[in-house]
């Protein structure tokens, strides 16, 4: 099969041209580049160096986030970067105290992780400002002095680029950050859109999704901690501000309604395959993901949407007739068409809201709608709060804790990379073999591997790239140019895209070090040797030193997801039974739900990229994973039917009430296997006969309601799901 490269849309260069990463990868490759540049125009080009050194190690602790979280952290890697280039300048004569200090100062700058990533990112630049020391220590207490403050100059210049852009810009990364969103949510759909295909794999479709899940999870996660900590966004009356949190709490509740549709599509294809309806669904989906595609572009590039809005009905009208036209399609009356039905009301309604997405060009729209200041008040609800408490740095000391062991793992490998360095290999840059392992050992073994690897392929390609471009282009001018695109493109991807990090930023060093005057070739051989080494040493502290591999977390996961659809069925019951459900209440709980399921999600494909020996049931967790999936958008569905309808059907008939509570027991039962009694929250007494709602919308209420039948047969199905989920939590407790 001949290679092909993926097909680029003009769409996808405006997502990354436009995207926060490569706000940040210019950004970045300013606060760098300039000082060395200025230096060599004034005859001081070591003094630039060491300022952009300082700007790249600051650059490593500006991770997305409220601009005030961002100041602070940069504040703290600031004076930390000084305080600990200061120490290795002075302790680098004397190698046996370098040598403890880099080993005290590696645990305790590891320990930071206690208090959230982006405190572990502050330790990570103090490691990297040490450690890119050791190229050339100053001597004498005036060179060091004169370096570390040189240094510190350069976290300064970069802090004041990030607080400037962040001051200029107020709304930038939050718009960012929701078409991103929105980019996630309209994969998410198009991915459901190939469920109805005659030839889709339906497990693989169901992994793509799982997997596209958590993708949608860390964007809205982004969105909440940009939009809801910030309070010139939540709290001030400007229409930038009223038009972004409109449009993500729409974007969020048209997410719940996407992971709403769920159907049998087994049974969908028998029923249906031969007519080629589901084809026409397919499309319709497709293009509705197009739509949200292109609203996510549009608000990520800060521009209007210009061209008209495509209108949607239309077709979905000739679906209906479509439809309709089926045979069988007024028998009994209508049953058989039932589900198309269903779909069809569930596409109108995603149509609209669709649309309403569309409100956030309409600047007068915005102005004249005001966020619901219940809402607005309690916004803070939905972020995790990282309090930054002193006793949680002790009470982490233990090997109970995983930050602790990542932490000896850390001390451990890095005193291997100093004696390596220092007694078995000089190099010239000898220090690549300690600040490879520093970045490349993660807390999990999975995270390390993968880094690993990636370090390696794109070493590998990086040195090739710069050999052949120092080869082929002997031009010094365009050797710069080459090193500015580089440069760009290594720190745009350095969160998103490792791999491509590394293979460009390999190729702009060599780049760099032919310009200082040294033999690119002996520079890659050594970057190779020292990269293979570094990243050796990393992976056997991994493998080696009490490694926590992903099956091990993965009870206290599952009881989580277990515990979060457990208590979303139980509003769903209080629905049912008349009880009122606040809207904050409900969205918190369907927030729980989608953020543990996504952190299963991800521990078990971690799980898959951990050695064979160490998986425990593979194919249960992903039989879990998707019932869970199932589950929770059933439980969805009917909620999102009574929170839309507003006519009362007849009352919910005995039998059907106690399938619900039958559903209930058996995920308690599962919770109780997996995390012990103390798990279980205990349920509302009694589950009252209520009035129902219809289960479609006006525009197809007369040809799809069938209340009692259909409610029946939901709460059945919510049943016979949470059976298995039951009977798959036996098989893995076992």
């Amino acid at each position: 099969m001949p290679f092909a490269l993926p097909r680029v849309s003009r769409r996808d260069l405006s997502y990354f041209f436009f995207s926060q990463h490569f706000s940040d990868g210019l950004r970045t490759t300013l606060a760098i580049l300039l000082p060395a540049v200025l230096g060599a125009q004034w005859g001081q080009f070591a003094a630039g160096i060491t300022i952009s050194t300082g700007a790249v190690c600051l650059s490593v602790t500006d991770t997305p986030g409220p601009l005030l979280h961002r100041r602070n952290g940069l504040l703290a890697a600031l004076v930390l970067v000084f305080l600990g280039t200061l120490l290795t300048a002075w302790l680098a004569p004397h190698r046996f105290w370098l040598g403890l200090a880099i080993c005290g100062l590696s645990f305790g700058l590891t320990m930071l992780l206690v208090w959230g990533a982006r405190a572990g990112s502050v330790g990570s630049a103090t490691l990297l400002g040490m450690v890119l020391t050791l190229a050339h220590a100053p001597v004498g207490w005036r060179a060091i002095v004169f370096h570390s403050v040189l240094l510190a100059l350069g976290g300064g210049w970069y802090l004041l680029l990030a607080l400037l852009q962040g001051h200029v810009q107020p709304y930038r990364a939050a718009q960012q950050a929701l078409g991103e969103c929105l980019h996630a949510v309209a994969e998410f759909l198009s991915i459901k859109a190939t469920f109805y295909g005659a030839a889709t794999d339906l497990e693989e479709a169901y992994r793509r999704l799982v997997a596209q899940q958590v993708v949608v999870n860390e964007k809205q996660e982004a969105v909440r901690d940009l939009i809801f900590r910030s309070r010139q966004i939540v709290s001030e009356s400007t229409s930038a501000g009223r038009r972004l949190v409109l449009t993500f709490t729409e974007t969020v509740d048209l997410y719940e309604h996407i992971t709403a549709g769920y159907y049998d599509y087994a049974a969908l294809r028998t029923a249906f395959g031969s007519t080629g309806v589901l084809a026409d669904i397919q499309g319709v989906i497709g293009r509705l993901a197009t739509d949200l595609d292109y609203l996510g572009s549009a608000i990520l590039v800060n521009r209007a949407y210009g061209s008209p809005a495509p209108d949607r009905l239309p077709e979905l009208t000739r679906l209906q007739a479509r439809i309709n036209a089926l045979p069988g399609a007024e028998a009994a009356p209508g049953q058989r068409t039932l589900a198309l039905k269903k779909i069809l009301v569930n596409l109108r309604d995603l149509s609209q809201r669709v649309s309403s997405i569309r409100r956030y060009f309409d600047e007068a729209q915005a102005a004249v709608t005001a966020p619901d200041p219940r809402r607005v008040a309690s916004h803070g609800q939905f972020v995790a709060r990282q309090e930054l408490e002193w006793s949680a740095f002790p009470e982490n000391l233990t090997m109970s804790s995983s930050v602790f062991r990542h932490a000896v793992r850390m001390t451990v490998a890095c005193a291997v990379a100093y004696i390596v360095a220092e007694f078995l290999w000089h190099g010239q840059h000898n220090y690549w073999i300690l600040m490879t392992v520093t970045f490349m050992l993660k807390p999990a073994f999975s995270l390390t591997r993968e880094r690993n690897i990636q370090r390696i392929t794109g070493t590998l390609g990086g040195g090739a790239l710069g050999v052949l471009i120092m080869w082929a282009v002997p031009n010094g001018d365009v050797h710069f140019g080459l090193l500015l695109v580089f440069m760009v493109i290594a720190y745009s991807f350095q969160r998103t895209k490792y791999l491509v990090t590394v293979i460009f930023l390999t190729a702009y060093l060599l780049i760099m070090f032919s310009f200082l005057g040294l033999g690119y070739l002996g520079v890659i051989a050594e970057r190779l040797t020292d990269t293979a080494m570094g990243c050796a040493i990393a992976l056997a502290a991994g493998y080696l030193l009490f490694p926590r591999w992903e099956a091990d977390q993965l009870p206290n996961l599952l009881a989580a997801t277990l515990r979060a659809n457990l208590a979303y069925l139980r509003q769903l019951a209080d629905r049912l039974a008349g009880r009122e459900v606040p809207p904050t209440t409900y969205r918190l709980l369907r927030k729980d739900v989608y953020v543990a399921s996504a952190n299963l999600a991800a521990a078990f494909q971690r799980m898959l990229s951990e050695p064979r020996r160490t998986r425990r049931h593979p194919t249960e967790v992903h039989e879990f994973v998707v019932l869970n999936h199932i589950l929770s958008a059933n439980i969805s569905a009917l909620t999102t039917t009574w929170q839309d309808a507003s006519t009362p059907n007849p009352p919910v008939p005995p039998e059907s009430r106690r399938v619900l509570t039958s559903a209930q027991a058996a995920l308690s039962k599962s919770l109780k296997s997996l995390a012990g009694p103390a798990a279980i929250v205990p349920e509302p007494a009694g589950v009252p006969t209520v009035a129902l709602q219809n289960d479609v919308r006006a525009d197809a209420s007369a040809e799809a309601a069938q209340p009692d039948r259909t409610l029946a047969e939901q709460l059945a199905f919510l049943q016979k799901v949470s059976s298995d989920l039951s009977r798959v939590t036996e098989a893995l407790v076992a």
